[in-house]
């Protein structure tokens, strides 16, 4: 048998969870032929000497949605090792599409670079595939850009004819190859979704195999009650259940405490699981601190209600993930072009300097940003070493970027996520070179086979005779970060060749210029409502 390639006397760590062997990885067709000690010669052979060799690696939280249609080498996550993405997480991206000025809120990354030319699931992924992604991809429906489409930027639940017009929409989505249903209910556009509602919806991804991914209602006060309701839409609707991004910003204890329910709920026979992003702090739009009301009827509006004592007062009493955190100087203003002095610096000390109350320089900052309401980004420093590790630590927990795909040249050169050049390169240094937290074989696992376990995918996240070649090759040793909290755009460090489909496309560090990602479209049984 002739073979395109194989990777040589690396030291293979298959996904499974099991320990190590000194192998050579054989592939053909884009697929693993063998693993072992293989004889025949390739097409191509790369040396893997004292390096790992690893599925690829597979980033079960993404918000890539919009960033890989504008650059799709996806640099940003090639260089940790990651071979595919699920995308449409916490009700955030790009489809479905009614009215695209509420719609434009809901993507992360968006610009005017790519029109939203499409509207349904279908036709984002359509333009995804002309795209041509390094990575594979896999996304969700999200309920938020559901209820945009259906009831527009309210904050009430859905009438029955508005419940019936988002199940057609999920109906709709996962035909046309969506894996289930995400939730964002701390986010605007959804603070009126209720618990049956949810549900209903659920139930449908549930029957038909689908996974709902629940970013929970409320993570710093109210966290644990947030977690149960989530882990009550799963229960009733019969549906595997990824709690996304289960700390809160809480504290320790309450972690500890949120864990458990998690624990429970799995005791009890329920199919659950959590992962969490790999930073110290949480990141989201400034914007996330106005009710859903506040823009229901488009930016005029928003300008008078910023404009407004009266708007602003009532605005203040809303919840919300920014208001969540209690405490102004752990809100940090990213770096923001039309407003460079208060760039870097808590909200707290901004409104001093301003004689101002937080919430008031915040609506001021959004006021001038109105027309780029999303540029405004800030960290929410909630979280400490020891939750990350004891979350990471646990058998139910995966890592994951809540970022976008990034490059630090080209069109996305000027864009910042945080954790878009770390979260795996940090996940590795932190559990397992330095912080010894975890064995090797247990931290790839969790960047491979158990969530492809949990995604349904037999064929990835295994490094077997069969599967899906897509595999990540580093430097144990090295592999790790360099980016920092305020320069965030520097690629890791360690990962030496990564493939995807079967074709090379890091190779000594270097990008080849190929893109073999695949949009991996769910095949299933049909919805059933």
């Amino acid at each position: 048998m002739s073979l395109d390639l194989v990777i040589r006397g690396g030291t293979v760590y298959d996904g499974s969870g099991k320990g190590p062997e000194v192998a050579d990885v054989a592939v053909k067709d884009g697929k693993i032929a063998e693993v072992g000690r293989i004889a025949a010669r390739a097409a191509r052979e790369l040396a893997a000497d004292g390096l790992a060799v690893t599925p690829g690696f597979i980033d079960i939280h993404s918000h890539s949605d919009y960033t890989l249609l504008v650059d799709p080498r996806a640099v940003s996550q090639i260089t940790q090792g990651v071979t595919l993405e699920v995308i449409g997480n916490c009700g955030f991206g790009c489809a479905p599409i009614r009215n695209i000025e509420l719609s434009r809120g809901n993507i992360y990354g968006i610009d005017d670079r790519v029109p939203l030319e499409w509207r349904s699931i279908g036709g984002y992924l359509e333009r995804l595939e002309k795209a041509k992604p390094a990575v594979n991809v896999m996304t969700l429906v999200p309920n938020g850009q559901l209820r945009l489409a259906a009831i527009g930027l309210s904050g009430r639940a859905a009438n029955p004819a508005e419940q019936a017009e988002m199940r057609d929409l999920l109906q709709e989505g996962m035909g046309e190859g969506a894996h289930g249903l995400s939730i964002g209910l701390e986010y605007p556009a959804e603070q009126g979704a209720g618990e049956e509602e949810l549900t209903d919806l659920a139930a449908a991804v549930g029957r038909a195999g689908g996974i709902f991914a629940a970013h929970t209602r409320y993570r710093g006060e109210g966290a644990e009650a947030a977690v149960a309701e989530a882990i009550r839409i799963g229960e009733k609707a019969e549906v595997r259940l990824q709690v996304s991004h289960l700390i809160p910003r809480a504290g320790l204890e309450v972690g500890r405490r949120t864990i458990a329910q998690v624990e429970r709920a799995q005791a009890k026979g329920q199919d659950i699981a959590f992962d969490m992003h790999t930073r110290l702090y949480g990141t989201t739009m400034l914007s996330t601190l106005l009710p859903a009301w506040a823009a229901a009827e488009g930016k005029e509006a928003l300008a008078r209600n910023l404009a407004s004592g009266e708007a602003r007062a009532k605005m203040k009493q809303a919840p919300g993930i920014i208001a969540s955190v209690g405490d102004w100087s752990r809100v940090i203003l990213l770096d923001l072009p039309s407003m460079r002095q208060y760039s870097r610096r808590s909200l707290a000390e901004i409104a001093a300097e301003r004689d101002q109350d937080p919430f008031d320089a915040a609506f001021d900052i959004l006021a001038q940003e109105i027309d780029t309401l999303h540029r405004a980004m800030v960290l929410l420093m909630v979280y400490s070493e020891d939750q990350q590790r004891e979350a990471f630590a646990h058998p139910l927990c995966m890592p994951g970027s809540d970022a976008t795909a990034l490059a630090p040249d080209g069109p996305l050169a000027g864009q910042v996520f945080h954790g878009a050049y770390t979260w795996a390169s940090w996940f590795w240094r932190f559990m397992v070179r330095e912080g010894r937290a975890l064995a090797p074989e247990a931290a790839i696992h969790k960047l491979t086979g158990q969530p492809a376990a949990i995604l349904g995918l037999s064929d990835r996240g295994r490094l077997a005779a069969g599967g899906r070649a897509d595999i990540a090759v580093f430097d144990p040793r090295e592999f790790g970060e360099r980016a920092t909290t305020f320069e965030p755009n520097q690629i890791a460090r360690g990962m030496r060749h990564v493939v995807v489909n079967g074709v090379p496309t890091l190779v000594d560090a270097t990008f080849t210029g190929e893109r073999a990602g695949a949009v991996i479209r769910r095949r299933g049984p049909a919805m059933q409502f």
